[in-house]
């Protein structure tokens, strides 16, 4: 079983930048894709970064393309998403989640993609 700890969020100002970590717990194989979602009030999670444990393939969304970088250390079992150019829009619970398999032709990222979920951290952009 995998275990996701996520960290690092918190209060920012438009156009500050914040990084947040997600420690994962448990062997991790190497057909494992690990993917960042958020959720603001009133709506539904949705995928924001994406990466291949293996190959470090990523994939994002297109409200952050340019902005965000994700990426994994193996060593650290942690995964990260580093936030920059922050707009009060990107204001959300951001959660860690592990895809146990391959994604073949998958070419959408949803809820149901994902296997283990973290519990996660706050991100609040003030304009």
């Amino acid at each position: 079983q995998v275990q996701l700890e996520e960290s690092g969020g918190g209060l920012v100002q438009a156009g500050g930048s914040l990084r947040l970590s997600c420690v994962v717990s448990g062997r991790i194989f190497s057909s494992y894709h690990m993917a960042w979602f958020r959720q603001a009030p009133g709506k539904e999670r949705e995928f924001v970064a994406a990466i291949a444990w293996i190959d470090e393939m990523t994939y994002y969304a297109d409200s952050v393309k340019g902005r965000f970088t994700i990426s994994r250390d193996t060593d650290k079992n942690t995964l990260y998403l580093q936030m920059n150019s922050l707009k009060p829009e990107d204001t959300a619970v951001y959660y860690c989640a592990v895809r146990m398999t391959g994604i073949g032709t998958m070419t959408t990222w949803t809820y149901y993609s994902m296997d283990y979920w973290g519990k996660g951290t706050l991100v609040t952009v003030s304009s």
